[in-house]
């Protein structure tokens, strides 16, 4: 049986996240539910709110990491913000589908094109993007340290 993160998880706080990434109907056309990286997102914090487990099972395997559309990069760089703050830390007992991971891995195909490693620890994860994209890592951290 799927457990519970320890600590629990700001679940409103990222669904909010991400109904501001989306970009809704007007500029995106009908939705495309698990075709996009918010879509998908969007999906599995509504699982998790009905019942919240740690894991979303199959999630990082299912990111739709062929969605190319553009999105407010403002708003992801918050995002990824905000889900490194409710990372609980985890390192050697991370998954890759914790469902902090998907929702992270979601917003870093929206920001960066691609998902990118992370090994349970948030602090290693804004060193890996200082040395791969510099500003925006920057920016993040900027928001982090506000939180």
């Amino acid at each position: 049986m799927a457990e519970e993160h320890k600590k629990g998880l700001n679940a409103e706080l990222i669904g909010d996240d991400l109904e501001r990434c989306c970009r809704g109907g007007d500029a995106c056309g009908p939705c495309q539910g698990n075709q996009c990286t918010i879509g998908f997102a969007k999906q599995c914090i509504q699982e998790y709110k009905k019942a919240p487990k740690k894991e979303v099972p199959g999630g990082a395997d299912n990111i739709p990491t062929m969605d190319f559309k553009v999105f407010d990069e403002t708003e992801l760089e918050t995002a990824i913000a905000h889900i490194l703050k409710e990372c609980k830390d985890c390192k050697e007992d991370h998954t890759e589908d914790c469902i902090i991971n998907v929702i992270r891995n979601c917003y870093e195909v929206g920001l960066l094109g691609d998902i990118h490693p992370y090994e349970g620890s948030s602090l290693q994860y804004l060193m890996y993007l200082k040395t791969h994209f510099a500003e925006k890592a920057g920016r993040i951290a900027d928001i982090y340290t506000s939180l």
